[in-house]
């Protein structure tokens, strides 16, 4: 059973701006649903039901004539490879999140409609529905139709089966529905944990890593899947937190890459995530520590200076994006919560959760705090 931080009304009140959230619900009221259909990828092996992405720092050989293969230029993102199936996907976990949300608060059956329509036509409906794998995600022209690494596209789905569950009282929500939607995220985390592309990404050595197992875990959470829950939580406690966590509660391998500020902010964010899916009144992960110290309450005292002053920032600024950080990621509201300390709730609170840097938003996979705290 996951150890929820479940809020009274009242205390949603004071953290949540309900006027904006309904004001932005009232906008995906009036969006056209998307799919992953409407746009198709040229360079895809796949058919229009397969996401498709390129890696976001491979660019065009300048020494051919075709350009082909692409070569890697780390954290200069390549403006000109294909996106579509990314933001089509993010628009509707954005638009699914904030209908749910809406729904919560206000108990209006429009908003819940309007997100299971975007559920439906997203996951369910034959002639629109998305596949559940990513054989073609992060694929680099001339090099690869597909990698491991590609997988943390769908990091931003992780809201969609909280946004579900908040929906369940709803008459838009049929049992049909809901069984649908966990039959699709079974498969595809039977496919992330069985294909050769998945098996990859879950043994990579960095964030790569910790947001399969984010995934995994919400996933799992989502369709009752107990023996998933329990891998994620040994694979947190004896190799995401001891491989990847320094004495001192930073992550050195993201400190070594050209975006160590948003690398560290991204990386204790998902290890945060996981520290809620995966925590139970019998195994805490919130108070969980290594005989040396290390856990999530040090990677936490780590970052929290820098958050408060960037100026104080040990290591170089990021090569993009750098002045859009830092901003509101949920993992400062949901430790803040579980370990009672108000601080990282008020810092949380004073940021921009709502950025507008393109960057910024890609890395902030939990769009819809409310949904995780019912």
């Amino acid at each position: 059973m996951m150890l929820k931080m479940s809020l009274e009304t009242e205390q949603r009140k004071n953290l949540f701006d309900e006027e904006k959230i309904r004001a932005q619900a009232e906008l995906s009221l009036t969006a056209p649903t998307v799919h992953i259909t409407d746009d198709a990828a040229p360079y895809s092996v796949g058919t229009r039901h397969d996401f498709y992405s390129n890696g976001d720092y491979w660019w065009p050989n300048p020494d051919t004539a075709d350009g082909l293969p692409y070569v890697r230029r780390d954290g200069e993102s390549n403006p000109g490879n294909f996106n579509s199936h990314r933001m089509i996907l993010r628009r509707m976990r954005t638009h699914v999140a904030r209908l749910a949300s809406a729904y919560v608060l206000s108990g209006q059956e429009e908003y819940a409609a309007k997100a299971v329509l975007f559920l439906q036509e997203f996951f369910l409906d034959d002639a629109t529905r998305m596949n559940p794998h990513l054989r073609y995600a992060q694929a680099i022209p001339g090099v690869s139709e597909g990698r491991g690494i590609g997988i943390i596209d769908t990091l931003h789905l992780i809201d969609v089966p909280m946004a579900a569950v908040a929906l369940r009282s709803s008459a838009a929500m049929t049992d049909e529905m809901m069984g649908g939607l966990r039959q699709w995220f079974a498969e595809y985390l039977h496919w992330m944990s069985t294909h050769p592309n998945g098996l990859e990404e879950m043994n990579e050595a960095n964030n790569h890593s910790v947001c399969w197992f984010v995934q995994a875990a919400a996933f799992a959470y989502f369709t009752d899947n107990a023996e998933m829950l329990d891998f994620c939580r040994q694979q947190y406690k004896h190799r995401l937190l001891p491989g990847q966590m320094d004495a001192d509660g930073s992550f050195p391998l993201e400190l070594k890459r050209t975006k160590p500020y948003g690398y560290s902010c991204f990386i204790l964010d998902n290890m945060v995530t996981l520290c809620s899916l995966l925590s139970t009144p019998e195994d805490n992960l919130w108070t969980y520590e290594l005989p040396d110290g290390r856990g999530i309450r040090k990677g936490l005292h780590y970052l929290y200076p820098y958050l408060l002053d960037k100026t104080a920032w040990p290591y170089p600024p990021d090569i993009e994006h750098d002045e859009a950080w830092p901003a509101g990621m949920s993992f400062l509201l949901f430790a803040g919560l579980a370990l009672e300390n108000n601080e990282y709730v008020n810092l949380w609170r004073s940021l921009e959760q709502d950025p507008e840097d393109v960057e910024v938003r890609r890395n902030m996979a939990i769009r819809e705090p409310l949904l995780w705290l019912l």
